[in-house]
């Protein structure tokens, strides 16, 4: 898509910083993150939402998600198993569909979020 900053930026045409890559899938910091690990993984091929992706997109689908334990580990974000049996660390990982469920840039991307939990409000 002409317009689609995500198709700009797996064209290389608008500048991120890349933190994986494949024939597939791009992994970038999000330009503004919400925690100290904010990545965003996207298709290279433009999918609107995940409600426009069809049953030909399941594996890339999985891929995506694959991905997210991968990326988290590498940037610290790996939860731990402790010897009490709790675990600690760990990431959440979110899909805007639409505009109810507060996307804001209609090309597919999952969200890889770390860190402390701004979601749970300061304590």
């Amino acid at each position: 898509m002409d317009n689609c900053i995500f198709c700009k930026i797996a064209a290389k045409q608008t500048p991120s910083t890349i933190v994986y890559e494949d024939d597939d899938l791009l992994a970038f910091k999000d330009i503004n993150p919400a925690a100290p690990v904010h990545l965003l993984v996207i298709p290279k091929i433009h999918l609107d939402t995940l409600s426009s992706a069809k049953a030909e997109h399941e594996a890339l689908l999985g891929k995506i998600l694959g991905l997210a334990p991968k990326l988290a580990a590498e940037h610290g974000c790996a939860p731990v198993l402790q010897a009490d049996g709790k675990y600690t660390g760990g990431y959440k990982t979110l899909i805007n569909t639409g505009t109810d469920g507060g996307q804001e840039v209609y090309h597919l991307h999952l969200h890889v979020i770390g860190g402390p939990q701004p979601w749970r409000g300061q304590s």
